[in-house]
């Protein structure tokens, strides 16, 4: 079976109060669009179709040759942002997943379990939900007694006992490639924005007899839409302590996860030991055996195995070899 990557990412991010493109302020060191580029490269052979907008030369700069570029010219929904992939994409593909670039926290794992329920149920429409404790503001998933979804109801428009419901619309998708490219031409603007929305699929796809299924991520924080700078720093943080459990998890003690930084390609030997306050940015690869030191902060550095580098270091671009013994507060440059 094979997948189509559609990451949407036209939007200007208004809610950041920022000249940048919304996708493109950096998480951990990296725009915040290379999240989703990794995500599609894990699940598909094919590159990837972003949707293009705000600022398009920018975003089309900072992604490359990864990805295929659509320009939405009008700002009209997303259901009319994913009308734009369909030259790109109709007839080469039997699934299209669709995500936003603003996601940047949803796994791998997570969207290959999507995609399996949506291979299995043979569903027009598998999409992606959360439990929200307070689900005041978004979607809410209403499901018919078999568990398939009927609608997705925005607040505004829910009854009181719609707004009851905790399960709320994730925004991640997998469709039907040969049903989504015609459904899409059927989908009529919204009365209140004049905009085409992906969610009123799913009514289509009920009307149409077809079923549309639900996954629930297992993982709340994976559903996080960075709309704010108040949700970027939340997102950093749940980077952040990903990266510090993986290298935990691999054989390096970090005294204190909580008070170091180290971006997520960063790479670490087992049995090295990282003290409070370290920062590890870049392409930095360190040894086995190390100390990293209170304070230091290390930038493409590469650390042979032993090496002890003491408090308060600053080095960029340096190539330590094994056994060195860094004296604390040395500024070394390449």
């Amino acid at each position: 079976m094979t997948t189509a990557i559609v990451i949407l990412a036209a939007g200007k991010g208004t809610r950041m109060k920022s000249n940048l493109p919304k996708v493109l302020h950096p998480l951990a060191g990296r725009p915040m669009i290379a999240y989703s580029l990794d995500l599609a490269r894990a699940l598909s052979d094919l590159p990837p179709v972003v949707i293009v907008g705000y600022k398009a030369e920018e975003v089309k700069a900072a992604v490359g040759n990864r990805a295929t570029f659509v320009e939405q010219t009008e700002q009209l929904g997303t259901g009319h942002a994913v009308m734009q992939a369909e030259a790109a994409l109709a007839g080469r593909a039997d699934t299209v997943m669709v995500y936003a670039a603003d996601m940047p926290l949803i796994t791998p794992a997570t969207l290959q379990r999507l995609r399996q329920a949506h291979a299995e149920s043979g569903a027009a429409i598998t999409m992606l939900s959360v439990i929200a404790e307070d689900p005041r503001g978004f979607g809410r998933v209403v499901r018919g007694e078999d568990g398939g979804a009927l609608a997705i109801v925005e607040e505004i428009e829910a009854t009181e006992e719609e707004k009851a419901i905790r399960e709320l619309n994730a925004g991640v998708y997998c469709f039907d490639g040969a049903w989504l490219w015609p459904a899409l031409h059927r989908l009529q603007p919204s009365p209140r924005k004049g905009e085409y929305y992906l969610t009123d699929l799913v009514g289509l796809a009920v009307a149409d007899g077809r079923r549309a299924e639900v996954v629930t991520t297992e993982t709340p924080a994976e559903a996080l839409g960075v709309n704010t700078r108040v949700h970027l720093a939340e997102a950093e943080t749940v980077v952040r302590r990903r990266k510090n459990r993986d290298l935990m998890l691999s054989g390096v003690t970090i005294l204190d996860p909580d008070a170091v930084y180290i971006q997520p390609q960063v790479q670490v030997g087992r049995d090295t030991t990282i003290w409070p306050g370290v920062v590890l940015r870049g392409d930095t690869v360190i040894g086995e055996g190390c100390v990293i030191g209170p304070h230091a902060v290390l930038t493409d550095v590469h650390a042979g195995d032993g090496a002890v580098i003491g408090a308060g270091v600053l080095a960029r671009g340096c190539h330590f070899p094994d056994g060195i013994d860094i004296p604390p507060g040395s500024i070394l440059n390449d």
